[in-house]
């Protein structure tokens, strides 16, 4: 099997914790922000982590990452 690039819209939306968790930052927030309420600006503000499904989707398009 031929090896695997790098996927670059991957590298540049998602971040790895120390512990190997992905984080990603939530949707929403690029613009538009007149008609969205509050809270929900509030709770888009942190990074979020991705559930064990999708962090090993992402796991996989990142597989040059050097493991620890």
């Amino acid at each position: 099997m031929p090896k695997l690039k790098t996927k670059s819209s991957v590298k540049k939306r998602f971040k790895f914790t120390a512990t190997g968790k992905v984080k990603h930052k939530p949707s929403g927030k690029k613009h538009g922000m007149v008609k969205r309420g509050k809270r929900f600006l509030r709770n888009q503000r942190p990074m979020a982590l991705l559930c064990d499904a999708d962090a090993n989707i992402i796991k996989l398009f990142m597989r040059k990452r050097k493991k620890k």
